[in-house]
């Protein structure tokens, strides 16, 4: 048993010791930088008092407000598929497998692949690139360190849209979309993805170019920017600075493999229609008039009588087509369709794609240095 007077002098010295034991690290840390060579590193920043009150504080809060708006919208998408290996052809070799006997490897293995993609609805739908999901056998999603299975509901490889539905309960919170023909040169965006496996990545930059056509091989449009887009960025959202995402990052020009600030997202305008689509039907139904399409260079367009070199020219025509049964010809140049201008072969798909299947269009055409009309039939664009 402890006696009183005891209990009170372990009492006293707890009181005393307690604030030394509190004081000693700050006396300690003092001491060590006292007249230390960092004394002069260790003074604040004259632009710290500046920066105070003033705009960048206000714009960086705003890239914090949008990544923590956005967290549990951005999902990592990791994806799995088995192949077929190529067999070695001396394996099949009954001279060959009589002398160093049957090799015990797999034909098949696994190919993995990460994406990125975005929340569109509660009940979780999202939105993300269909090359990063196409052919694959699973697709996984992860949302706020949750792991769910997720079924393909649709895909679109010419606009590169796919649309995924998460297989589980639960209240998922959407992204808000945006009006991307508001989008202008300038503006500044915000990329949040999952490059080469690193999970919620914020890149910024700004608006480089709108309406690039040049990006794939059907002129697809494209908003350009220098916010920072590498291999595992595909399929999620570019943000303005309202947080409203207004593109799904697709592509970068690089001849590296990493970014060179030269990325590319389709607008989200764009997009939308797509998506209703695949959750309605799984797949987009767009126009096709069977043309392909060639380069018409001023040389060319010269001897074709044209005063400048603008228009479609055809180079081949599919048997049976809508083309071929109306009539159009190899050399001919498609000018317009229904009095629409058509100044290359980007107008033309924009322009066809977009008509009704089963409708009648006007093709304005110069054949033989005159102006003729054709009427093809559209018809459906074959998957």
């Amino acid at each position: 048993m402890i006696s009183k007077k005891r209990k009170k002098l372990i009492i006293i010295m707890l009181l005393i010791i307690t604030p030394i034991l509190i004081v000693m690290p700050i006396l300690t840390a003092r001491f060590v930088f006292a007249d230390s060579f960092l004394d002069d590193a260790l003074k604040t920043s004259p632009i710290k008092e500046k920066n105070k009150g003033t705009n960048v504080y206000q714009l960086q809060d705003t890239y914090k407000a949008i990544y923590n708006q956005y967290q549990d919208s951005v999902v990592f998408i990791s994806t799995e598929k088995t192949v077929t290996r190529q067999a070695n052809p001396f394996f099949d070799d009954p001279f060959f497998r009589q002398f160093f006997g049957q090799p015990n490897t797999p034909r098949t293995q696994k190919q993995r692949g990460l994406g990125t993609g975005f929340i569109i609805s509660s009940d979780g739908y999202i939105c993300t690139n269909s090359h990063v999901v196409d052919k694959m056998d699973t697709v996984t999603v992860t949302i706020d360190s949750t792991n769910y299975q997720a079924k393909v509901v649709g895909s679109d490889p010419m606009l590169d849209i796919a649309l995924l539905k998460v297989e589980g309960k639960g209240k998922f919170t959407p992204v808000h979309l945006g009006d991307s023909d508001k989008s202008e040169i300038g503006d500044i965006v915000l990329a949040i993805g999952n490059p080469f496996g690193l999970d919620k990545t914020l890149t910024t930059g700004v608006i480089s170019a709108i309406g690039r056509r040049k990006v794939d091989n059907v002129g697809n449009s494209h908003i350009q920017t220098d916010a920072s887009i590498n291999q595992g960025n595909s399929g999620g959202p570019l943000i303005n600075i309202d947080g409203e995402v207004i593109g799904v990052n697709r592509a970068i020009f690089s001849q590296s493999g990493g970014s060179v600030g030269i990325g590319f997202a389709i607008p989200i305008n764009e997009v939308k229609n797509t998506l209703v689509q695949l959750k309605k039907h799984g797949k987009v139904t767009r126009g096709y008039l069977g043309v392909t399409i060639s380069p018409l260079t001023e040389e060319f367009a010269e001897e074709l009588g044209l005063d400048k070199a603008e228009g479609a020219l055809v180079g081949a025509i599919e048997p049976g087509s809508p083309s071929d049964k109306a009539g159009v010809q190899v050399r001919d140049v498609i000018q317009k369709i229904d009095d629409q201008p058509v100044s290359d072969f980007e107008d033309l798909i924009s322009i066809v794609t977009a008509k009704p299947i089963g409708k009648s269009v006007k093709l304005t055409i110069w054949r033989d240095k005159k102006t003729i009309n054709l009427w093809p039939v559209v018809k459906e664009r074959p998957h």
